[in-house]
């Protein structure tokens, strides 16, 4: 599995903004309810121009080995043939959970 050509662009909803970004990794989550993403890849480090919304992206999950999405938050997913750049952007118009039926009283 090391040399999976793979890439995902995973697109999520976090905190009304839309979260885009590259994974090698991803999974239905042993927890119900979420998608596992894993394998973060980013742009390389030895470009001159920095997109900031990119590097606020590194920080974030510089530390993190698996990610746990939820599913509702999942915007799209997508394989693609190469890396692209990360970014946070702001959610335009509404974005809303998926309806979930209320537990019954009595």
């Amino acid at each position: 599995m090391a040399n999976d050509p793979r890439l995902y662009r995973v697109s999520f909803v976090n905190q009304d903004k839309v979260y885009e970004v590259y994974v090698r990794h991803v999974y239905q989550s042993d927890m119900w309810g979420f998608i596992q993403l894993e394998g973060f890849v980013f742009g390389n480090r030895s470009e001159l121009v920095v997109d900031p919304s990119e590097e606020k992206l590194k920080q974030e999950f510089a530390d993190v080995e698996n990610c746990f999405v939820p599913m509702q938050a999942i915007i799209r997913i997508d394989e693609v043939k190469r890396e692209g750049v990360s970014k946070i952007s702001d959610a335009k118009g509404t974005v809303a959970a998926f309806p979930v039926t209320p537990p019954r009283k009595g």
